[in-house]
């Protein structure tokens, strides 16, 4: 069943393939590939090469959220990612979703062009982020997360880890809708590797049924994650592979949305899967 996900004035089709969703962080520390991209001129031109390797989206985000984080001021964060984003979606005219749990950040971005708020804490840090998608019926993309970076690897303990993943989207969905967003902005994501162990990751990817929630697109984020180092003995930069097979499983299993540092190979891979899942050829230009 082909859906559609309304972001402001766009519309992405999921349920015939998988959406490509690239990663561009533009901080000096993010777990992965910590500035590499920390430099504005050079985050710009990764998000070209994203777009062009055939990124749909494009996640631009000004602080890290790798475990043990430090918060960073809203200040800082916003220099960091305003820039882009006004280059890639206001100049450009490419979709792009900021990855903030900021207010003003994601005020300032969608201001900058942004079509979707890409928020971590699921509305628990500010339920002010839900105002801004309904006001602008910019995309809202809901995590699962206990605690903040900073604390987050101590809180894995759970008694049944997706019907909590499923319980918290529940809510958060319905505080959503009291403030104005509609279903069709909503995506869901259970949070690979914020607040989760390796065995929680392999165990919240092999039951993507019981995560899902309702009728809403569930976006998965492996890319790199250290379940893959565990596995692989990779360091971040050498996990491509070790993606790969996680984004695929995930796809096999519901996944309407990866979230990846290498598009080229995931899109190519999820082209595949796809076109396994659903019994049809889908091609690169379908």
């Amino acid at each position: 069943m082909t859906s559609l996900w309304r972001c402001r004035d766009r519309s992405f089709k999921w349920g015939d393939r998988t959406l490509i969703m690239g990663i561009v962080n533009v901080t000096p520390d993010s777990f992965s590939d910590g500035g590499l991209f920390y430099d504005k001129g050079k985050a710009i031109e990764h998000a070209y090469r994203l777009i062009a390797d055939g990124a749909d989206i494009i996640d631009a985000g000004g602080a890290s959220t790798r475990p043990g984080a430090d918060p960073v001021p809203e200040e800082v964060e916003l220099q960091r990612v305003l820039t882009v984003v006004q280059e890639i979606a206001g100049v450009g005219g490419y979709p792009v979703s900021i990855d903030t749990f900021s207010y003003e950040v994601a005020a300032r971005c969608l201001e900058a062009g942004a079509c979707v708020i890409n928020d971590v804490t699921g509305l628990q840090n500010d339920l002010r982020l839900a105002n801004l998608a309904a006001e602008s019926g910019a995309g809202l993309i809901l995590m699962h997360m206990r605690g903040t970076p900073r604390t987050m690897q101590s809180m894995t303990d759970y008694e049944n880890l997706t019907e909590e993943i499923r319980s918290f989207f529940a809510r958060q969905v319905k505080a959503a809708r009291q403030i104005g967003v509609s279903d069709d902005q909503i995506v869901l994501d259970p949070g690979i590797g914020f607040s989760k162990t390796a065995d929680q990751n392999l165990e919240i990817i092999q039951n993507l049924d019981k995560v899902r929630f309702d009728h809403f697109p569930l976006l998965l984020g492996p890319s790199r994650k250290s379940f893959i180092g565990k596995i692989t003995g990779a360091e971040p930069p050498h996990r491509l592979y070790g993606t790969i097979g996680a984004a695929a499983v995930g796809i096999m299993n519901g996944a309407d949305i990866v979230r990846v540092h290498d598009v080229k190979e995931n899109r190519e891979a999820a082209l595949v899967v796809d076109s396994i899942k659903r019994g049809i050829v889908i091609n690169a230009g379908g």
